[in-house]
């Protein structure tokens, strides 16, 4: 599949949709309150059109993000050659739950493995949560093969 970084299609790439469906950590950066740039890695789900994460519902993130919504995320396999990455920018909503979201479960579930995955659900249930969606604005795939940083490219 071609397209041009920044293109949306780019998440059907073959290479972003095998890291939407990995047990890869997500790299979530954003804003901190006095300017500066943060990254923090965290679970992830991928809905199909948005990526979405759960935290606890006092994270220090969460203020960051209701201030300052623009995110970008990487997801990436740097394990061997050839480096596969996923980056997207966006902007994040966050919403206040009474308990353990439905992505955040299935996350647990894909990270962990289905038993696993249940007991740490379940050991959380009925506590506040946030839940952060990011939809994504722009796309890029590096897969090192066909698709290089731009400073490499020719």
């Amino acid at each position: 599949m071609t397209g041009l970084q920044g293109d949306l299609h780019l998440l059907e790439d073959p290479v972003a949709q095998e890291l939407l469906h990995s047990k890869e950590l997500a790299r979530l950066a954003y804003t901190w309150l006095d300017g500066t740039p943060r990254v923090v890695p965290i679970w992830f789900h991928w809905t199909g059109e948005a990526l979405t994460f759960g935290t606890p519902s006092k994270a220090p993130k969460l203020r960051a993000l209701q201030r300052e919504p623009r995110v970008a995320v990487t997801i990436d396999a740097a394990g061997g050659w050839p480096y596969h990455a996923l980056l997207i920018r966006g902007d994040a909503a966050v919403e206040m739950l009474e308990d353990v979201s439905a992505e955040y479960a299935a996350a647990a579930r894909r990270y962990f493995g289905e038993d696993q995955g249940n007991a740490w659900v379940q050991q959380l249930s009925g506590q506040p949560m946030a839940r952060i969606t990011v939809t994504p604005s722009w796309v890029g795939v590096l897969d090192f093969e066909t698709r290089f940083p731009s400073a490499l490219a020719m």
